[in-house]
């Protein structure tokens, strides 16, 4: 054993593992690879985009020419109850779900980390591009999460459940480099994944159909596509001031209500809990001057709002308003009390900009409140806080 100790890479078939791992061997760790295969249902998986076979072959094939042993780790049944049940629930009940914070939180680096240890590890290993730096305060270690160098490629979003405990035990060896230094090393080692194709789609899962891969356990129902006027929004209650700022911060953050008596009915859907707040692609309703927006779904009375062009008041919110036990901090010890507040710059999805925030701490919830309004809040959504490139917590949006 080397004296930097042994670490279990997440080989996943792709140049970011691939090259993880061979700098890790560079860097005078013992490396072991696995592969993780947690899906091989093929039935919903649109032409071409299933590759299990395909990948567990090349991390295979880049284990043996990195001179590493090989592991293949299966997770099928504990991926479907922690990940795929935790999307049906959610789009189920007329949230969104994200399925690769959860797929990292509870398979990447808990399940994983489980089978490295019994192979005697000190670490696990991924290709995401994101950093850690471990440091001294307050008489305390701690693990900071950082955004990846390469700004194009971060992926510290899809990291923001992650605790200190797996921290601790993580190591993202490619979150220094740019992408195309990366595939210039995995070349120069002579990878076979070096020019490989990024994967997109689910985590571990691909691009797959997501009406048809619902309906496995949410069945079909017919029901109303309602459009929603912008003349509803003028009829709305607006304070000129408010008695308090928890009051304020309520009445930012209490999404709309519809009702099918605000609207008009423009079309029929196959499904309110298969749309999901912001989206724009699947409605198959024609006839407007510009493009339509789902702004609002009712999973009990089946019926999906909709919105006329990207401006429309019902795509955006500025507040967010989140439990106490939705709450992550990253960081616990900078995690606020009640009446404490925080500048931060946060974001709500994958690859959105950053937007300027600022979190107000109550007993009873958090609020985070944006300098300008958000398109497309959906309920289910992460929102990540960052101060500088350092990402504090994390929460549901509710």
């Amino acid at each position: 054993m080397t004296n930097k100790g042994r670490v279990v890479v997440g080989l996943s078939g792709g140049v970011d593992s691939s090259v993880a791992a061979k700098l890790l061997l560079d860097q005078g760790y013992e490396v072991i690879g696995a592969f993780m295969l947690n899906w091989d249902d093929t039935r919903y998986i649109k032409t071409d985009e299933m590759h299990w076979i395909k990948d567990s072959e090349d991390a295979r094939a880049v284990a043996e020419h990195l001179g590493i042993p090989f592991r293949i780790f299966d997770f099928r049944q504990k991926y479907f109850r922690r990940v795929i049940d935790y999307m049906f629930r959610e789009y189920e009940s007329g949230r969104t779900p994200n399925p690769d914070i959860l797929c990292n939180r509870e398979v990447k680096f808990d399940l994983f980390w489980d089978e490295a240890r019994k192979l005697g590890a000190d670490y696990v290993a991924t290709g995401h591009y994101a950093r850690r730096e471990t440091v001294e305060t307050g008489g305390r270690t701690v693990h900071r999460l950082l955004a990846g160098v390469d700004p194009r490629k971060d992926q510290s979003y899809f990291l923001c459940q992650l605790s200190q405990e797996q921290l601790g035990h993580a190591l993202f060896p490619v979150g220094e480099l740019e992408k195309s230094r990366v595939r210039e090393i995995a070349r120069e080692a002579g990878l076979i994944t070096a020019d490989k194709k990024d994967s997109q789609g689910l985590c571990f899962v691909g691009k797959v159909n997501l009406p048809d891969f619902l309906r496995q356990q949410l069945a079909p129902k017919e029901g109303d596509v309602i459009l929603i006027p912008r003349e509803y929004y003028e009829g709305l209650p607006h304070p000129a001031a408010f008695e308090s700022l928890r009051d304020e911060l309520e009445h930012l953050a209490r999404p709309y209500v519809y009702r099918p008596e605000d609207g008009r009915v423009v079309g029929r859907h196959q499904g309110a809990h298969y749309f999901t707040i912001g989206q724009r692609k699947g409605l198959h309703i024609g006839g407007f001057k510009h493009r339509t927006f789902v702004i609002g779904t009712d999973t009990e009375r089946n019926i999906v709002y909709i919105g006329e062009h990207y401006t429309h008041p019902g795509l955006y919110r500025q507040a967010i308003k989140i439990p106490p036990a939705d709450v992550h901090w990253v960081r616990e010890d900078l995690a606020l009390k009640s009446g404490e507040t925080m500048e931060v710059m946060a974001r709500i999805r994958h690859q959105q900009p950053l937007q300027k925030a600022r979190l107000f701490a109550f007993d009873d919830a958090l609020f985070v409140r944006f300098d300008e309004p958000q398109q497309g809040v959906a309920q289910g959504q992460f929102v990540a806080w960052y101060v500088e490139d350092e990402l504090l917590g994390s929460g549901v949006i509710h």
